[in-house]
């Protein structure tokens, strides 16, 4: 493919119009670029000589292109040229002059040549520096020795002729966005519009603006514009720029205003309300309503993507209104908008063809933002002060805060208790110590129910103590996340010795705890903490594996960090109220009367009048729903991108479809190869399979379409960081991004996406449009970028479009420094109600003690169940917990599969280790069991945690099992890689080795 390029050199003529010289194409070549780089220019030699002249007119956007090396080769011979000397290079062209070899012949010049290093999937890309290479005799007798360099005449020597500049393909090519005018072009630009502070370009949807610091010579030859046309077809979100030059002045604001379109043949408008930018404003993740500043330096592009949506039953012909275009504190411009609207009608508004970019409007998307309720939770009820949700309840005191919590879940739970089990063994408070040490009194009128919804219920109180004044907004949900926003202010100014939230926990139910900076686990006896930035926490669980909750406190500040590798490139904003300039942290102890005291203190300070302090906390109740131990049975994960028939082989019934293949090429944008995608999807629903993809935010491939329209957003969509990584993002992006997952097979090139933005809201209407196109089954998401709001709506958006659809989380230990040490079932917890399975990880040690089994790995205390990975796992000890390994990584699970539908499972009650009710036990501390119950048989999984071989014996609760010990048989069946077959009586002792166990079936 060849492009066209116009090189101008400017004549001085009294109309100063530029003056055509010459054509320069663009084109594609085919090399090695991981060694020569992206980019060439082809030039011909036609006269021999020993020394001739190449004039590049590469207009390049890299800056300092001086410091990169320059590679000739010969097309012929494909051998380099030693003997070159740079004489001139810069942004707008290079002058060479080198000793050809090959006469007549043609040359490649590469002039962005690089190397790669650092890890496989993390690449660092470092552009060479200038090699010189030139012998001194050929230097000296050519007048090219540094000396006469400066004088070097042009004319001395023989000329080449460019035949192209090329790109390793149409990808990487810079054509023609990407080609920047030269400063005489501006100049003359500039002369042509001598009163303007700024020229506006109104530019195709086709070319998306890639550069903020150039201005594109497409523009020189276009020239500023005052109207705009296109052709759309009927029901088509139509999309266009308007590209704005500040050329004089820095601009601080933008404010776009539309008229209503008219088609003065048909008598139809298109109203103005149809109109947007999405650069000004639009519907944030939140589903909030709000305004972007859009400020432009001085000498700097910055491009407005405005959006018209076509009625789909609106009269075909030309319609015609005015964009204004308001510059703060300068004049206005009206850019004249004509779009002929064809008979063709889109029913998707044009989604389904990428180039069109339509799907920008998905940024302000509200989709599944409802109050509504998914499975299998049940509407939310409010009696009196009581708000209760599925398996919990909460009983709301004066000041807004619970005063009692009840957990209704079974020690198993498998199911719920008409009974509850109290968490709290005194009203939650805050506590405000004023400079004397004296406890201050709240006095309110109590609480008023704002919101009474299926899916939330909201309250508020206010309270007074002295000069204090206490605000308190609150809502419920039916997940048992409840957030507090508490707002402190003073009437007068006064200090105080702590403020101080205090969470009074019975001490029977505060058995384990995670976060904080400890591991999950036992809870120890007394426990400190204090707010660090470079560690990834503000929350902490504690609880029992039937009741619990997580605290997490934040402020008006707050703002979703990045996780991972990543958080230190974006970490947490310490909250100005629990911070407090480091005086802030936590305690935990126990206390008389059977009490665990939570109290997350902020320490000593000056409340000024009329300050406002916020003292926001979450709490998540905890388990979030009754373990779905069926669908852990019936759900079978094959993990990885297989032929159907294959993968049907292995008895697997679920493919999670990871990104990097022919289906699902590109990281986080799975909408290029969908005709394949939807083909794969069909065959396996063919075959009684399920396919879930790899489709999740934390970071954005460059091969998204969208990819520079969102870059004209700021940090809105992508981090602020320090660039570098594969060479497509240095030579594409420039400056100002974090580059993220690299896939060297498909130079699939990822940037690392805020905490939160509008592109949850494009990710979701995506996720919408899959479901509907494709018919996947549900997403695999490794680690989560976004908040619970959002996997919320990916939730009402899987189960609304796909029956019986799945999520499962997959995470890496984060509990190191680069990640913050960050506790990964902690950190995303939130998420836990919407999940069907978790898989933590890698770096998680199945060495470690059951109560971190529990806590950190099983997700049982949550409602949730799970799977190992980091070398298969423990295949003994994660049968105590319901778990394998999964294909095809480490492990194999298949022949535990065969032993779970020989014993007809599904049909089973598991009631594990944890639980007093569990029918079995053993005789060692260190040799835990689990116990599937049936009518007339058990599957016990025992496994051990001793340092050596343990002789153990089965303590059997015969009569809860309802089976008589005379007429019963233990028998541990042959199972591959796990255990020999073996018959044992009842009370036999059972020899069971260190760090293994047994699957026996009692019967």
């Amino acid at each position: 493919m060849i492009f066209y390029s116009t090189v101008f050199i400017f004549m001085i003529l009294p109309s100063i119009h530029p003056v055509f010289a010459e054509e320069v194409p663009y084109g594609i070549g085919s090399w090695q670029a991981d060694s020569l780089g992206n980019h060439r220019a082809v030039i011909h030699v036609s006269k021999k000589a020993d020394a001739v002249w190449a004039h590049i007119p590469w207009r390049r956007r890299d800056f300092n292109p001086e410091k990169k090396n320059i590679i000739i080769i010969d097309a012929k011979t494909d051998k380099h040229v030693k003997n070159m000397c740079r004489v001139d290079i810069n942004r707008e062209f290079g002058d060479l002059i080198f000793q050809p070899q090959t006469i007549p012949g043609k040359y490649y010049i590469y002039y962005m040549p690089y190397s790669i290093s650092g890890q496989r999937n993390y690449p660092t890309v470092i552009y060479q520096d200038p090699e010189y290479t030139a012998e001194a005799a050929w230097l000296q007798r050519n007048g090219l020795t540094t000396e006469k360099l400066s004088r070097i005449n042009r004319n001395a020597f023989s000329e080449t002729q460019i035949v192209e500049i090329q790109s390793i393909d149409e990808f990487n090519s810079f054509y023609p966005m990407e080609v920047i005018a030269t400063t005489e072009e501006i100049k003359n630009l500039l002369a042509h519009n001598p009163e303007s502070p700024y020229l506006l370009f109104p530019e195709d949807r086709k070319y998306p603006v890639r550069m903020f610091d150039d201005l594109p010579l497409r523009w020189i030859k276009s020239g500023p514009q005052n109207h705009f046309q296109g052709d759309a077809a009927r029901g088509e979100f139509y999309a266009f720029q308007i590209g704005v030059y500040a050329c004089r002045e820095a601009i601080a604001d933008i404010d776009l205003h539309f008229s209503r379109m008219k088609c003065s043949a048909a008598g139809t408008v298109i109203p103005a309300s149809l109109m947007c930018c999405i650069n000004t404003g639009g519907n944030n993740w939140n589903g909030e309503e709000f305004k972007k500043i859009c400020a432009v330096e001085k000498g700097k592009v910055y491009p407005l993507w405005c959006g018209i949506q076509i009625p789909a039953d609106v009269s075909p012909g030309k319609y015609e209104g005015i964009v204004t275009v308001s510059p703060n504190r300068m004049k206005e411009t009206q850019i004249n908008i004509v779009l002929n609207v064809t008979n063709d009608v889109l029913k998707d508004a044009g989604d389904s063809e990428l180039w069109r970019h339509s799907r920008l409007r998905w940024l302000d998307s509200r989709i599944a933002f409802d109050d509504d309720i998914v499975p299998p939770f049940t509407p939310m009820t409010a009696k009196g002060n009581m708000v209760s949700c599925l398996g919990r309840s909460v009983t709301i005191g004066k000041a807004g805060f619970p005063k009692r919590i009840q957990s209704m879940f079974s020690p198993e739970v498998t199911h719920l208790l008409n009974k509850g089990r109290d968490i709290l063994c005194a009203p939650i408070e805050l506590v405000v110590e004023d400079a004397d040490g004296n406890i201050l009194s709240w006095i309110g009128e109590g609480v008023t129910i704002k919101k009474r919804t299926p899916g939330a219920i909201a309250w508020e109180a206010k309270s007074e103590a002295g000069a204090l004044i206490l605000n308190c907004q609150a809502q419920m949900e039916f997940d048992g996340f409840i957030e507090f926003k508490v707002k402190l202010s003073a009437l007068k100014t006064m200090r105080v010795k702590d403020i101080r939230l205090e969470i009074p926990i019975f001490k029977d139910v505060a058995k384990y705890m995670m976060g904080m900076d400890h591991k999950g686990g036992f809870r120890p006896a007394q426990f400190q903490w204090k707010w660090d930035q470079k560690k990834n926490q503000d929350s902490v669980w504690i609880g029992d594996v039937n009741a619990g909750m997580q605290c997490s406190f934040r402020a008006e500040n707050y703002s979703r960090p990045l996780n991972t590798n990543f958080y230190l490139s974006k970490p947490l904003n310490m909250p100005p109220s629990w911070y407090n300039d480091g005086k802030g942290g936590c305690t935990i102890k126990e206390k008389d009367n059977n009490i665990v005291l939570i109290s997350a203190y902020s320490g000593e300070r000056s409340i000024q009048t009329e300050e406002e302090l916020y003292f926001h906390f979450n709490l998540l109740l905890t388990p979030f729903k009754t373990l779905d131990t069926k669908g852990q049975w019936a759900t079978r994960f094959y993990h990885s991108y297989k032929p159907i028939e294959e993968i049907a082989k292995t008895g697997a019934n679920t493919i999670n479809n990871h990104h990097a293949n022919e289906v699902n090429p590109y990281i986080n944008y799975p909408f290029i190869h969908t005709k394949q995608m939807k083909d794969y999807v069909d065959e396996a629903h063919d075959r009684g399979i399920k396919v879930k993809i790899y489709y999740t935010i934390r970071e954005l491939s460059n091969h998204a379409v969208e990819i520079f329209a969102l870059r004209s957003l700021g940090s809105e969509i992508f981090s602020h960081g320090p660039g570098g990584g594969y060479s497509w993002l240095q030579e594409h992006l420039g400056l100002d991004y974090i580059a993220a997952w690299f896939v060297p097979q498909l130079k699939d090139a990822a940037v690392i996406n805020s905490g939160m933005s509008r592109w949850h809201n494009y990710y979701l209407e995506g996720l919408n449009w899959l479901v509907k196109n494709t018919e996947i089954d549900g997403l695999y998401i490794d680690d989560v970028a976004y908040d619970r709001t959002t996997m919320k709506r990916v939730r009402k958006i899987l189960d609304r479009g796909r029956k019986n659809a799945l999520i499962d989380l997959h995470s890496a230990n984060q509990f190191n420094n680069r990640d913050g040490f960050a506790s990964s079932a902690n950190l995303y917890l939130e998420h836990f109600p919407y999940l069907n399975r978790i898989w933590f990880g890698e770096y998680f040690d199945y060495d470690s003690s059951p109560d971190y089994w529990l806590v950190e790995m099983s997700g049982i205390p949550f409602g949730v169940m799970g799977e190992m990975l980091q070398g298969g796992g423990n295949q003994w000890r994660g049968m105590l917990y319901g778990m394998t390994s999964r294909l095809p990584w480490a492990g194999d699970p298949t022949h535990i599969w065969k032993v779970w539908d020989d014993f007809s499972i599904q049909d089973s009650d598991m009631i594990g280790y944890w639980a007093s009710s569990c029918p079995v036990k053993t005789d060692s501390k260190n040799v835990l069991a689990t116990a599937y119950v049936k009518k007339d048989s058990v599957l016990i999984s025992i496994a051990s945690w001793a340092k050596e071989t343990v002789d153990c014996r089965l303590k059997i609760d015969w009569e809860a099992l309802g089976l008589d010990p005379e007429k019963s048989s233990l028998q541990a069946p042959a199972i591959k890689d796990f255990q020999d077959a073996a018959i044992f009586k009842p009370l036999d002792r059972i020899p069971v080795e260190s760090g293994k166990g047994w699957l026996l079936i009692l019967k």
